[in-house]
């Protein structure tokens, strides 16, 4: 049965969504939340700041009312941002600012990403599943994106034409450690994680980016070309399908999660 969704939104805000499935029982929200952690963000092309330590609470309050939790983020770190600790600047990423050490933009993902995983698993009324969806690769060829580069491919690559690596390769295993480990602390107490792992398959989708043409034809505005978002058919889609599929087999999954950890514990005690 097709059913259209009711706005049910708490706010006027674009960025925080919500959309109710009447018949189903199933409400979709959406939390923006550009680093994960505080943040104080600046115009364009200035310092932001970031505390590493503390989660945003825009999201953070929210998840003890959804069964099912999907982060993503990465690419907002590649911005110059001043990075706090315990409301202490610690270092920064591109800051240029004498006597501030530039730990770079990893440092500064690896902590927020854990900080919001520690959110997770320290809340108490938390009984949903956490799902990390991994990077996404952006394509520029022949320079980066303020710098010339383009994405004009018009066909997918094959398996041995392109590989992850670079930058985005280091993101992407942070994501995966950082991951584990939460996972780890989460089985202790009673947390359920799953690897929404998008990033191999979208590797291959050079094809799926909007290019130059972000924009509707009549429109005389002066954009760089999109290589990182995703606007035509097929990888969104192939998103939705992996996520529909492992949220179908999660009743199995999870009993055989419990009595593989029941066993576990049997044995230390």
């Amino acid at each position: 049965m097709v059913e259209y969704p009711i706005n049910v939104s708490p706010t006027a805000d674009e960025n925080f969504k919500r959309w109710e499935y009447a018949s189903y029982n199933f409400t979709l929200a959406c939390f923006w939340t550009t680093p994960l952690v505080c943040c104080k963000e600046t115009r364009p092309q200035e310092i932001s700041t970031l505390e590493l330590d503390e989660p945003d609470e825009t999201w953070a309050s929210e998840i003890h009312a959804f069964d099912y939790l999907i982060i993503s983020r990465v690419r907002w770190f590649t911005h110059p941002v001043l990075f706090y600790e315990e409301r202490k600047l610690v270092a920064c990423h591109c800051c240029l600012m004498d006597n501030v050490k530039d730990l770079t933009k990893f440092y500064g993902y690896q902590k927020a990403i854990r900080t919001a995983f520690r959110k997770i698993n320290a809340t108490k009324d938390y009984k949903g599943i956490a799902y990390l969806r991994t990077l996404s690769p952006s394509h520029f060829e022949n320079g980066i994106w303020n710098k010339g580069g383009n994405c004009v491919r018009t066909r997918l690559f094959l398996s041995n034409e392109t590989a992850l690596g670079g930058d985005e390769m280091e993101m992407y295993m942070i994501q995966v450690e950082e991951f584990r480990r939460a996972e780890e602390e989460g089985r202790r107490r009673g947390r359920r994680y799953r690897l929404l792992d998008t990033t191999q398959a979208l590797v291959l989708r050079a094809d799926g980016h909007p290019s130059g043409y972000g924009h509707w034809p009549e429109e005389n505005v002066m954009l760089y070309n999109d290589c990182v978002h995703w606007r035509l058919p097929g990888p969104i889609d192939s998103w939705s399908d992996i996520l529909l599929e492992m949220m179908k087999n999660e009743g199995v999954r999870s009993k055989a999660e419990r009595l593989t950890w029941s066993s576990v514990r049997k044995l230390r005690g």
